[in-house]
């Protein structure tokens, strides 16, 4: 996979990541209008249809409403509150999946778990809400990513069918170190703020070998660490060979 195909898909997994956080967001803002109305529900209508169709509150010795199970326009929701008021956990299911949300003292969530048709995916949140890691998993295979207080992602591994590959990112997203494993070896590569391939080292099956290029990703100097042959080699700015040892 190229590093242009490894940014579309990276873009592709970051689409996804924020739809599910917009629907993780909106589920706790949901619920706590859900537990009012489920509240209001109970004191409006008989008990035996609150329960068995419509809703159920559950209140503790002060009379505080501490969970609540309604049934909203996409699927069942379950609340479950502190003393405070605040939704802290709300297990919901809708026409993609089963969906649960554990959120802080000040009602932020702070965790959200789905499982949906492509598999399961788990979202951590800082305390402002925005969204700072997320473990996914698909027929592909699993990913992890980590991103920066800017929503930027700055860590991610991604583990595939064929090799798992770890990548660290600047300030901008722009993958800057990667480190990919497969059959024929490992490699490490160095990027420069334009993407640019700048230094690749590999542990291959021939042997070590190390590759230095310009901004242009033109090879400039090579160094192949074959057992029978160890070789040196400088090349001009066409990527023409001018020296070479032995």
């Amino acid at each position: 996979m190229t590093t242009e195909e490894r940014l579309e898909k990276l873009e592709r997994e970051l689409a996804h990541a924020k739809r599910r956080n917009r629907w993780l967001l909106a589920i706790v803002g949901l619920a706590i209008v859900g537990l009012g109305l489920a509240w209001t529900l109970m004191k409006t209508t008989p008990a035996t249809q609150a329960i068995r169709a419509t809703s159920f509150v559950l209140v503790d010795a002060e009379g505080r409403e501490r969970a609540g199970l309604a049934m909203e326009e996409d699927g069942p929701l379950l609340t479950l509150a502190d003393e405070n008021g605040k939704a802290r956990a709300v297990l919901g299911m809708d026409k993609d999946g089963p969906k649960l949300v554990l959120a802080d003292e000040n009602g932020e969530p702070r965790a959200g778990l789905e499982v949906d048709k492509d598999g399961p995916g788990l979202t951590l949140f800082d305390e402002k809400g925005e969204s700072r890691t997320w473990l996914d998993m698909d027929k592909d295979g699993s990913g992890l990513w980590i991103l920066d207080k800017n929503g930027k992602p700055r860590v991610w591994l991604d583990v595939n069918k064929d090799w798992p590959s770890l990548n660290l990112a600047d300030e901008n997203g722009n993958p800057r170190v990667r480190l990919d494993v497969d059959k024929n070896g490992a490699v490490l590569g160095l990027f420069d703020g334009n993407g640019k391939p700048r230094a690749v080292l590999g542990a291959l099956k021939a042997g070590p070998k190390l590759v230095l290029t310009d901004e242009n990703g033109k090879p400039r100097a090579t160094l192949d660490g074959d057992k029978d042959r160890p070789r040196l080699g400088l090349f001009d700015e066409k990527g023409k060979e001018v020296w070479s040892a032995p």
